[in-house]
């Protein structure tokens, strides 16, 4: 799997396509590049191994393995890059949400995520920024 990010500035929120097989079937959208800070950045470019998670807030997701100074890094719902805590939002549309640049239909969004992954307990990410 991959994501292709498609946004690189500090003052809007990071937007990307998640990509199945070579066939984009979600949107992305994360906290602006900051440098990796825990809570408020983004995570880098590279590849990750995810694994299958029961989240106490989320519900069943993934967890992102071995990202340079971070820990806890999920796939979930979400709207706004306030809903995330440096995780990856996974929805459907780019839109504005509650006056801010967000995305939209997360909970359809994030329900083809699992469905592509399902029967899966992990898989391999590839996060890369649009040249």
């Amino acid at each position: 799997m991959r994501l292709v990010r498609l946004t690189k500035d500090p003052d809007i929120p990071t937007y990307g396509v998640l990509i199945n097989e070579g066939i984009p079937y979600a949107l992305t959208l994360e906290r602006p590049w900051l440098d990796n800070m825990p809570n408020v950045s983004c995570i880098p470019c590279g590849i990750y191994k995810a694994i299958r998670h029961v989240s106490p807030r989320f519900g069943e997701t993934f967890l992102l393995q071995d990202v340079p100074r971070r820990s806890e890094i999920l796939f979930h719902t979400g709207n706004i890059s306030y809903h995330s805590s440096g995780c990856i939002l996974v929805g459907e549309s780019f839109n504005y949400v509650m006056g801010q640049q967000g995305i939209t239909a997360s909970k359809e969004g994030f329900k083809e995520f699992l469905s592509i992954l399902e029967g899966r307990n992990e898989f391999t990410i590839e996060i890369e920024d649009h040249e």
